[in-house]
């Protein structure tokens, strides 16, 4: 057969697949061209009589079937498309008449979802339609927007539109659930994400800074200074001084600062003090704001002071840093005086809690007491010549061996101390979170690690470890650690909140600027060559 009997054949015909078909006004013009053109090839089958079979003939009338068949799915798949673009097209401009008569009449779109419904029931005859396959008692439960549940489905009667019934689309629903510990729990579900109408987003925050305010006026203050310095004996005497006469304030101080105002004058016999350990415990019960002299070591120091919950802490910049003290103590009446009034923007800074398992002990509960951090906790060979070497688990899975000088644990908090000397990266203190950075590891591709903070971490000396390792808390309370012996940490529920000067992430930032001349570079001059 050749393409002028191919010719021949359309003429005899009804013309179909070359008569012009004119624009209709829904769109379905090509659509209307593929079925004509498909329905061409099948008469085209029909009415070409087959005499002198031969392999040839035979392949293109394979051929040609193959072609009919193609022709069909393709009419089908885009009146499919165009029946759906439709839809939507109807579904936008009809909101969209509902929102111009709102903006006419000053009515809700609340008060309108009945109308709205109403006229999708009335249309639904002519335009394809939404239906609820999973739960059809529900079919109100979106009026604005389409739920996850929704599925969409022609309602002609034609051809087209059975084809449409067999490929109805329908979105799964589904639950989230948090899991911790082998408790499940949706406490937190609305803090974290949000997954209603099967969709997951995060939950919106309803405030970008932490504020306190004061309830009832604040009693007792905590006054806490760095040791051996004159000038801030000095400064805290004078502090004391003006809190107590201008502010009715009961003073708190720490033994040996009460010796020192003492020993100045007999003035400061209303300052109190504790005796013994057990009223330390108690200490968060009595004082209302701690006040610090000092450098970032004071502010560790007053925060190590208390097991259990911390009261405010407005630390003084005295030291040589100063990440954590963000005031200034030539304004200290003024800063004081906003402080006591309130309110004022704080820094949760999260704290980790570690304990000691010695390899000796029954099980995991006959533990030492637990040793509260606020910047690190660091394993080291200490003065050993050998690597050290330890064994780490996350939640009980195995993350490394570390194999170098040790490693730090860190909260954010504590990521522009020893983690950012050990090449940890800088975290904003409100990120909850828990750095591992090792220690000059003997590994080229062991780079620092940020976990989230709701894991428990474990550190462990292998048995077939060469020398002991030394774990060490805010660089104070050393303790040996043996083969066997392991250290577990995990985020404490009780945070250290400080005052901020402005906010959280302004204080931050200038601290890293101020002390650490972040990024400080002489700008490029101006004069020079330049891209035309």
């Amino acid at each position: 057969m050749t393409p002028s009997k191919l010719n021949s054949t359309d003429s005899h015909g009804n013309g179909e697949a070359s008569l012009p078909c004119s624009q209709p006004d829904n769109g379905f013009s090509d659509s209307l061209t593929l079925f004509h053109s498909e329905k061409s090839v099948q008469e085209l089958l029909q009415q070409t009589p087959i005499q002198h079979t031969d392999d040839h003939l035979i392949e293109f009338s394979e051929a040609l079937r193959t072609v009919a068949k193609a022709l069909k799915q393709a009419a089908e798949g885009k009146a499919f498309a165009q029946a759906e673009a439709a839809e939507w097209k109807r579904r936008f401009e009809l909101e969209r008449a509902q929102n111009q008569q709102l903006e006419h009449k000053g009515k809700s779109p609340g008060d309108c979802n009945g109308d709205i419904n109403a006229q999708r029931m009335e249309n639904s005859t002519n335009q394809p339609m939404l239906r609820n396959e999973a739960n059809e008692q529900s079919e109100n439960c979106c009026t604005n927007g389409l739920c996850s549940h929704e599925i969409l489905h022609d309602g002609e009667t034609d051809s087209h539109a059975k084809a449409v019934q067999n490929k109805m689309m329908r979105k799964a629903s589904f639950k989230l659930s948090w899991w911790c510990k082998g408790d499940i729990s949706d406490q937190h579900k609305h803090d974290i994400v949000s997954f209603e109408r099967g969709n997951i987003t995060a939950a919106g925050r309803s405030s970008k800074q932490i504020s306190l305010k004061w309830e009832s006026n604040p009693q007792t203050v905590l006054v806490m200074t760095k040791p051996n310095s004159t000038t801030i004996q000095i400064l805290c005497a004078e502090m004391i001084r003006w809190m107590k006469e201008h502010k009715k304030l009961n003073i708190y101080v720490e033994p040996r600062v009460m010796g020192e105002l003492l020993s100045e004058s007999s003035y400061f016999n209303f300052v109190q003090t504790w005796k013994d350990e057990k009223e330390i415990l108690s200490l968060h019960t009595k004082v209302d704001l701690v006040v610090t002299l000092g450098g970032d070591g004071t502010v560790l120091w007053a925060a190590s002071m208390f097991k259990g919950p911390v009261p405010p802490i407005v630390s003084f910049s005295l030291g040589s840093l100063g990440f954590m003290t963000p005031f200034h103590s030539e304004q200290y009446r003024d800063c004081l005086d906003s402080i006591l009034k309130g309110p004022i923007s704080i820094t949760l800074r999260h704290r980790m809690q570690c304990h000691v398992i010695r390899d000796a002990a029954k099980n995991e509960y006959e533990t030492e007491e637990p040793i509260l951090v606020l910047n690190e906790v660091t394993i080291d060979r200490g003065i050993s010549s050998f690597l050290a070497n330890l064994e780490c688990y996350c939640d009980n899975s195995f993350v490394t061996r570390v194999q170098g000088d040790g490693l730090i644990l860190s909260t954010t908090s504590g990521s522009t101390a020893y983690s950012l000397g050990a090449g940890g990266s800088m975290v904003h203190p409100q990120v909850p979170g828990i750095l591992f950075t090792p220690i000059c590891p003997h590994s080229l591709s062991f780079r620092p690690l940020i976990l989230p903070e709701h894991v428990t971490i474990r550190v462990q000396v292998p048995f077939n470890s060469r020398s002991p390792a030394w774990a060490s808390f805010d660089g104070k309370d050393r303790k040996q650690l043996a083969a066997g012996d392991a250290l577990v940490c995990s985020m404490a529920p009780w945070p250290v909140p400080t005052a901020c000067q402005i906010d959280s992430t302004n204080d931050f930032l200038r601290s890293i600027h101020d002390g650490l001349h972040w990024n400080l570079r002489k700008t490029q001059s101006v004069d020079g060559p330049q891209d035309l």
